[in-house]
């Protein structure tokens, strides 16, 4: 249903909340569009606080969209490692050299949307933060405060949804300051109007809270159900020769990560077997749940598709996080055994 209120007072109200609790980000100390642009590219699978240190790495090693444009990829693939969804930070690569070759960052909404994996809400972020232009943005956290806001059951991720949602976006949009107005919905959503226990005491836009009058904002928004998770259980081989560790790389071809190093598996290194267990870990991809156990094996004669991989070069390498996450083990579990000679 539309939101009927007095707009102009519900801009107000949420612009001054904004300018008085809006947390203190890196970008958002300027509108450089580089900057900007890279950690709406980060956000949007990460949350904030997660993405802070690899915003902050990222940017140390490459400081401009020429950086970034001529970077060797596997350069890049190691500064991304630990963040997922790998394909940002490439098609992040092929937008700089877009903008490389263009001569300048794009200024209108619809060539910043025709930048490599830039879709409707980056180009909108973009362009009312960077360039002041009036484009509403649409993320989770938006969708959950107009949801409420309007109190609309619409499923937030149906066409309809869509639509609805942006209408409201459009017309709550203070054309003035697009840009902190779409940054304090988002903030809003990310520190008050929380998923869970939404903090209505604190919210500056209770009073035009159409769920919360109506006390159903615990029931909003209305998503689609999540599928069930899956949980399997897996077996890496931790296999050392001198001070080298046996990997192998995933081909430039490959549908998930290519160019990422892992440890193997018993289908690549066939017919190897298992000595002892390090440990085991668990890690979440999407909608499944894996258990990583950790197994030593000796060197086998044919390594097929591994390599070995000196031990103190891994740090600049581009490993998968599953990788990191079994060093991380093992470097742990060695020192605990040191500990108790």
């Amino acid at each position: 249903m539309p939101l009927e209120t007095d707009v102009p007072q519900l801009q107000r109200r949420l612009l001054e909340w904004f300018d008085a609790a809006k947390r203190d980000l890196p970008w958002r100390r300027d509108r450089d569009p580089y900057r900007v642009w890279v950690s709406e590219i980060m956000l949007q699978q990460t949350r904030v606080t997660a993405a802070l240190p690899y915003y902050e790495r990222f940017m140390a090693r490459f400081p401009s969209i020429k950086a970034l444009a001529e970077a060797p990829e596997a350069d890049l693939l190691a500064h991304w490692a630990g963040l997922g969804y790998y394909y940002r930070a490439r098609n992040l690569q092929r937008a700089a050299q877009q903008v490389s070759a263009a001569g300048g960052f794009p200024r209108t909404h619809q060539a910043i949307l025709a930048l490599s994996g830039v879709g409707d809400y980056t180009a909108a972020a973009i362009a009312s933060i960077c360039f002041s232009l009036p484009h509403a943005v649409l993320d989770g956290n938006v969708y959950r405060v107009l949801s409420r806001l309007a109190n609309d059951p619409t499923e937030i991720s149906s066409t309809a949804g869509k639509r609805v949602f942006g209408e409201v976006a459009a017309k709550l949009l203070n054309p003035d300051r697009p840009g902190d107005h779409n940054q304090a919905l988002m903030e809003l959503g990310a520190t008050v109007c929380l998923p869970r226990n939404p903090q209505c005491l604190l919210c500056p836009l209770a009073a035009f809270c159409e769920a919360r009058a109506a006390g159903t904002q615990d029931q909003l928004p209305r998503k689609r159900r999540v599928p069930k998770i899956v949980r399997e259980e897996r077996t890496l081989f931790w296999v050392e020769r001198g001070n080298h560790l046996l990997l192998w790389q995933r081909p430039a071809g490959s549908q998930l990560m290519p160019g990422f190093w892992e440890l193997p598996e018993a289908e690549q290194l066939d017919g190897l077997s298992g000595t002892s267990e390090l440990g085991s870990f668990r890690h979440g991809i999407t909608f499944h749940d894996y258990l990583f156990r950790i197994v030593t094996a000796a060197p086998p004669a044919d390594t097929g598709v591994a390599a070995w991989v000196n031990i103190g070069t891994l740090d600049g390498l581009p490993l998968s996080t599953v990788a990191k996450k079994a060093v991380t083990l093992v470097e742990r579990s060695v020192k605990r055994g040191a500990a108790t000679l």
